[in-house]
């Protein structure tokens, strides 16, 4: 069955780094296009990063320069490396693997704070 599993969330202080993993199974990741979205509490759930299976990105203004999605497809693992964080990035991030419809993973929290 079609599972994505989120890891790498945790407390981190502002400006520090997190790495989330996204391990895939059910599928072959490579020649997909995958998502990292994210909710807040009391937000709607928002885009934080894109990658088709070209390699392109895409970002947000609001974490561009700061984010960075990859993928390594040996592996069938999505990664999304936040750098420079700061306590608007707290909220709970969520792995999605975007087809006809979108397959989301379970989520990670991440809190940012001092």
């Amino acid at each position: 069955q079609v599972q994505l599993v989120e890891s790498g969330g945790g407390v981190v202080q502002p400006g520090g780094s997190l790495r989330l993993s996204c391990a895939a199974s059910g599928f072959v990741l490579s020649n997909t296009i995958m998502g990292w979205y994210r909710q807040a509490p009391g937000k709607e759930r928002e885009l934080v990063a894109t990658i088709i299976s070209g390699g392109a990105t895409y970002y947000p203004d609001t974490v561009k320069g700061r984010f960075t999605i990859s993928r390594d497809n040996a592996n069938n693992t999505l990664f999304l490396q936040m750098n420079d964080l700061v306590p608007e990035d707290t909220a709970v991030y969520y792995c999605a693997w975007r087809t006809s419809v979108i397959v989301w993973g379970q989520g990670a929290q991440v809190t940012v704070s001092s």
